[in-house]
C-alpha cells in the first residue's frame, strides 16, 4: 500500500517512487472493492497484497519496449504476483490510475504549499508588528508621496498572503479528485462502487462525471492560483529590490557571512534572492497559460496534455515551494534601516506635507483650485531651488492671509499620518 506521509516534502511527491507506490495502492484498492462485490476471490486479493511490489529499473526497461508507462508498471507488478496477476487492472484504463494518482500528488502538493504560506504569514506578522510604528516614505509612481510606516507595508503583504492562503486551500480541495470510470467515463467495465471505494480510501472526491480523464480545467485553476501567489511574491520582492537601491537603502535582503555579491566588485550586496523570485514568477505565469491550453482536448481524450503536465505541474509546485521558503528567509533575515527611512522622509524639505496645507487652506475658505495653485507654486520652487517648503509657503501672500508660521508647524507633523495605523492593523487581523 501507499506510504501515507502526513506532509511529504515537495520533491518526494514528484519522485517515481511516490508515483508508483500510489499507483500500486490504487490497483490493490480496486481489487479490494472488486472482492467486496465478489468479482475477485478474497483469497487472491490477500495473496496479491502480500506479493505486490515493483522495481523502478525494471519498469523503465519494460517501458523502453512497450512505450507505455502503465503497461510497463502493470507488467512488472505481475511478475511478482504470478498467476493471480489475471485479476490486476481488471476493467480499468490507464487514466483511471494516472489521474487518480495525480489527484493524490496534487492534494499532497497543495498541503505543502498551504503549510509554506502559513509559515510565511507567521514571519510577516512578527515583522509587521515590530515595525508597525516605524515611519517611512510612501511612494507613488516611484516619487515621494506621503508618510506611511514600514509595518504597514508588511501588513499589506500579510493581508495579501491571507487571500493567497485561501486560494491555495480551495484549489487544493478542487484538485483532490479521482476517477475510475473506464475508457470513456461510462463505467462500462467497472462499477461506480469501485471508484467511490478507492477515492474514499485515498481522501479524494470521485469526479461527478469524466471522460477517459479528469477534465483539465480543474488543474488549470490550481496552476492559475499558483501563478497568482508567485506574482504576489514577485510584488513583495520587487519592493525590497527598490528599497535596497543604494540611493534608498531602507531595507535589504539578508547577506550571509562569506557571501559574494560580484566577481569584480567586492563592495556589492545585491538582492539576488528577490531577483530570483521575480524571475521564477514569470515561469509560473507561463506554466499557468500552458495549463489552460490543456483544457481543450479531442472528444473523450487525446494525449496532447500529458507531456505538458509532466513538466508544468511538478515544476510549478516545486518552484512555488522554493519561492515561498526563500522569501520566508528574506523576511526573517531582513535588514531594516529606520535611520535611512527618516533621512528620506526629510529629503524633500517638507514637500510631503503639501496635501495637508492644501486642505487647511480649503478649511479656511479658499477655493480648491486657488489653494492648489498656491501650494503647487511653493512646491515647484522647492523642487527647483532646494529651499525649504515651509519657507516658500510663507512667501505666498494668499497663504499667509489664512495660515501663519505656527499653523504650518502644526501641519508639518509626521505623527498625523500615523494616528490610524492601529485601526488598519486590527482590520487585517494583526
Amino acid at each position: 500500500m501507499i506510504e501515507r506521509y502526513s506532509l511529504p516534502k515537495m520533491s518526494a511527491i514528484w519522485q517515481d517512487e511516490f508515483k508508483f507506490k500510489t499507483m500500486l495502492a490504487i490497483e490493490i484498492l480496486a481489487l479490494e472493492a472488486l472482492a467486496k462485490q465478489k468479482k475477485v476471490p478474497l483469497s487472491a486479493v490477500k495473496r496479491i497484497k502480500n506479493k505486490a511490489r515493483f522495481n523502478l529499473s525494471a519498469i523503465k526497461k519494460i517501458e523502453e519496449e512497450t512505450q507505455h508507462d502503465v503497461v510497463a508498471f502493470v507488467t512488472n507488478v505481475a511478475q511478482y504476483i504470478g498467476s493471480d496477476a489475471k485479476y490486476l487492472h481488471l476493467g480499468l484504463t490507464s487514466s483511471d490510475i494516472l489521474d487518480t494518482t495525480l489527484g493524490v500528488q496534487l492534494k499532497a502538493a497543495a498541503e505543502v504549499l498551504v503549510d509554506d504560506v502559513n509559515k510565511l504569514l507567521k514571519a510577516l506578522a512578527g515583522k509587521a508588528k515590530f515595525y508597525k510604528d516605524i515611519p517611512c516614505m510612501g511612494r507613488t509612481h516611484g516619487v515621494h508621496a506621503e508618510p506611511t510606516t514600514f509595518g504597514l507595508k508588511l501588513a499589506l503583504w500579510y493581508d495579501e498572503m491571507q487571500r493567497n492562503l485561501e486560494r491555495l486551500r480551495l484549489a487544493g480541495e478542487e484538485v483532490s479528485v479521482g476517477k475510475v470510470s473506464g475508457a470513456v467515463g461510462t463505467f462500462a467495465n467497472v462499477d461506480p462502487f469501485v471508484e467511490g471505494y478507492i477515492c474514499k480510501k485515498l481522501g479524494l472526491k470521485p469526479a461527478k462525471i469524466s471522460t477517459q480523464i479528469i477534465q483539465r480545467d480543474i488543474y488549470a485553476v490550481l496552476m492559475a492560483r499558483i501563478a497568482i501567489v508567485g506574482s504576489s511574491l514577485e510584488k513583495f520582492a520587487t519592493e525590497i529590490r527598490h528599497l535596497q537601491r543604494t540611493e534608498v537603502l531602507e531595507a535589504e535582503e539578508p547577506f550571509g557571512k562569506g557571501q559574494k555579491g560580484s566577481s569584480a566588485m567586492p563592495h556589492k550586496r545585491n538582492p539576488v534572492i528577490c531577483e530570483r523570485i521575480c524571475g521564477l514568477a514569470r515561469l509560473l505565469r507561463g506554466n499557468a497559460l500552458a495549463s489552460m491550453e490543456n483544457i481543450a482536448l479531442w472528444h473523450e481524450r487525446d494525449i496532447s496534455h500529458s507531456s505538458v503536465e509532466r513538466i508544468i505541474i511538478p515544476d510549478s509546485t516545486l518552484a512555488l515551494d522554493y519561492m515561498l521558503n526563500k522569501f520566508i528567509q528574506v523576511v526573517e533575515g531582513l535588514n531594516v534601516y529606520p535611520e535611512h527611512m527618516m533621512a528620506n522622509l526629510i529629503k524633500t524639505k517638507g514637500l510631503i506635507f503639501s496635501q495637508r496645507v492644501l486642505l487647511a487652506l480649503m478649511d479656511c475658505g479658499m477655493p480648491r483650485m486657488e489653494a492648489y495653485d498656491v501650494v503647487q507654486r511653493a512646491a515647484m520652487h522647492t523642487w527647483s531651488s532646494g529651499a525649504d517648503f515651509k519657507d516658500n509657503l510663507l512667501l505666498e501672500p494668499k497663504l499667509t492671509k489664512y495660515l501663519g508660521e505656527k499653523d504650518l508647524d502644526k501641519i508639518f507633523d509626521l505623527n498625523f499620518y500615523l494616528r490610524k495605523v492601529d485601526i488598519i492593523f486590527r482590520r487585517v487581523g494583526l
